[in-house]
């Protein structure tokens, strides 16, 4: 029997997902510190940006340990077994696949030895767009990626196949021909490092405890362990820490184009981006919202969690009321147990329940985060109706979602987004609402306070500042394709380092 993975946090049916993110990073270099536990409760507040598997890597000075498995940072992992990852320096990550399947082998840290004995271990946020020129490049140097096949392996293969250099000096040889969106954590046995590609895609953030230092996806995971924050880490930027302090080194010059779907849903509400808390961002989305779409209603109402800031800007800048019509179950999250058909079926209502009393009789405004697919939003609206409401307007704190991401964000393929091909009345009359309005692109711009030129907005109007391959070698599956492409005899067992140590919970 295949063990339930607790992923019912989107859309509860693991076929159709929402937008999921890629992953959550999070370093620590700290002497005399619990590093593997500080690492566990840095991804225990990650957890929202990657349920499918989790890992730590520690370091105690004489060789890197990694310990990961498929599931919730709380399924992997228990007190014998952080006890047991001792060391004064490790690296964690809480995964959502974007390259390779969702697998053991795929899961992070992934680990490298090169033949000089070094150990390299490193985490993932964010999608690369070159992969299968980085695999053809593994294959020459006679890396072996071991079953794994995301783009994170392949990076630390290529950081492996350089014994000749240290892996600060491979780092600034080989960060520069990576291609796309990544916020790296990595290590060996006596180093952390941090790197963030040029356009800064992908958030990464540094802190600093009293006996050392911190890198984190987003703020709260630094908040939990008790870092304070120092900074971001620069696009373009590599770190290194290690007993001689801090380093920084440029690899390439920055040009920032940080996602803009992080201010929308990615990111914490209590995240703090290019110094604009996330919270604050969504109210304000609301406001403009409100502005931009009015309507008369009787109550607003957001969809839990991810619409609530949304729906109280609208509140607020309308006059309209806020309230609560919709119910989430806290732990649906976290079940250990597989849905059967007939639950999925059930589809939202294992996740949202109305309250009946609050939304009868009622013209509703619901306000949500996106539409991706438009399940959720048609579940909701048929419930709300049942549950008596006169009329639902939905209302949506971004505007529409009509092209993929390759940069970290697992949405859909174009076809199975539904503002792709569709107009808006065709989405109204998809979902069952009396009147649906979106944010404008302007009006979410305004809200995020950051130039337009220094975000990407691609998934909103198409213009991808990262340029993409051919279709045929870029794609979650990419690299089975390419393997079979290289061969196996190009990947010979006699060329591959002595292997270092992985442990997985079975």
């Amino acid at each position: 029997m295949p063990r339930g993975d607790g992923r019912l946090s989107h859309e509860l049916d693991p076929h159709r997902p929402g937008p999921q993110d890629a992953c959550g990073v999070f370093g620590v270099w700290a002497p005399g510190e619990e590093v593997a536990k500080l690492t566990y409760f840095g991804l225990y507040a990650l957890q929202h940006r990657g349920q499918e598997a989790a890992g730590i890597a520690v370091s105690d000075g004489s060789g890197v340990v990694v310990y990961k498995d498929v599931g919730l940072v709380a399924q992997v992992f228990d007190e014998p077994t952080l006890a047991s990852l001792r060391g004064h320096l490790a690296i964690g990550h809480a995964r959502y696949s974007t390259t390779g399947d969702s697998t053991w082998e795929n899961s992070q840290p992934t680990l490298q030895s090169t033949t000089s004995g070094t150990t390299i271990a490193l985490a993932h946020n964010g999608n690369l767009v070159n992969t299968a020129d980085l695999a053809r490049r593994a294959a020459e140097l006679g890396m072996d990626s071991r079953g794994s096949t995301n783009d994170t392996s392949l990076v630390t293969m290529l950081l492996a196949g350089h014994p000749d250099l240290s892996v600060e000096a491979a780092a600034m040889k080989v960060l520069p021909t990576v291609e796309g969106a990544f916020s790296f954590v990595f290590m060996d046995e006596n180093t952390l490092y941090a790197a963030r590609d040029h356009h800064g895609v992908r958030p990464l953030v540094l802190g600093r405890l009293e006996r050392g230092w911190v890198v984190a996806s987003e703020q709260a995971a630094l908040d939990i362990v008790g870092a304070s924050v120092v900074r971001e880490v620069e696009p373009g930027e590599l770190i290194a820490i290690d007993e001689y302090g801090l380093r920084s080194s440029r690899f390439a010059a920055p040009d920032p184009k940080g996602c803009l779907f992080e201010y929308v849903y990615l990111a914490r509400p209590d995240a703090t981006i290019n110094g604009r808390n996330m919270y604050s961002t969504r109210v304000e989305i609301g406001r403009k919202l409100a502005a931009e779409h009015p309507v008369d209603a009787d109550l607003v109402i957001p969809v839990p969690e991810s619409g609530t800031p949304g729906a109280i800007g609208y509140a607020e800048a309308s006059g309209i009321p806020y309230g609560q019509g919709l119910m989430k179950n806290a732990y649906v999250g976290r079940t250990f147990i597989q849905p059967s058909q007939t639950i999925r079926a059930l589809g939202v209502r294992l996740k949202l329940n109305p309250l009946r009393d609050n939304v009868r009789g009622k013209r509703l405004v619901v306000v949500d985060d996106s539409i991706v697919r438009g399940t959720t939003q048609r579940a909701i609206v048929r419930m709300l109706r049942e549950a008596g409401a006169l009329e639902v307007h939905v209302r949506i704190s971004s505007p529409p979602v009509k092209w993929p991401c390759f940069y970290g964000i697992d949405f859909a393929t174009g076809a199975e987004l539904l503002a792709n091909g569709m107009d808006m009345e065709g989405i109204r009359r998809s979902i069952g609402a009396d009147s649906l309005g979106y944010v404008s692109l302007e009006g979410l711009i305004a809200a995020s306070e950051q130039p337009k030129n220094r975000l990407c907005r691609a998934c909103f109007d198409g213009e991808y500042p990262i340029k993409l391959p051919a279709s045929n070698l870029i794609g979650k599956h990419v690299l089975e394709g390419v393997g079979r492409r290289v061969g196996s005899e190009e990947l010979s067992g006699d060329q591959v380092p002595a292997p270092s140590t992985e442990l997985s919970r079975s």
